[in-house]
């Protein structure tokens, strides 16, 4: 059993940013060596997650609608009215999609859907320069 890790850095414009962390996270996994395990994708701090969707325009979008409808940018939040930097909404929707995951590895790839895709999902009021980490075990 082996493990290997990385730390990735992307740039996001907040606001409910979605990137696409597919490709890295398989290149990743291509320069383990690593066949047969497990990854684990992360990000740390509290205004952001990772998920997996159907990375093309429509359903992105779908996404950010639906997060707002869930936790309005506008709804009064305790947490600004504490701390007064208006991103409460982006805490709430950080904690229901959580900061991090794991998928599968098979034949030294993601075992995933199709039309499945790995991505981070920046929720700040602000530009974030972000890191991800990935860390995968198996053999």
């Amino acid at each position: 059993m082996r493990l290997e890790t990385t730390v990735l850095e992307r740039s996001t414009s907040g606001e409910t940013d979605i990137l696409d962390l597919t490709g890295d996270v398989e290149d990743f996994l291509g320069s383990t060596g690593i066949e047969e395990g497990w990854v684990l994708i992360a990000v740390p701090g509290s205004t952001a997650s990772v998920t997996t969707i159907e990375f093309e325009s429509g359903a992105v979008n779908d996404l950010k609608k639906a997060v707002e409808r869930l936790a309005p940018r506008n709804a009064e939040y305790d947490h600004n009215l504490r701390w007064g930097d208006g991103n409460g909404y982006s805490h709430v929707r950080s904690a229901l999609l959580g900061p991090s995951m794991v998928l599968p590895v098979k034949q030294g790839r993601l075992e995933t859907g199709t039309w499945q895709q790995v991505v981070l999902c920046d929720f700040d009021n602000r530009p974030r320069t972000r890191r991800i980490h990935l860390q995968v075990m198996g053999g």
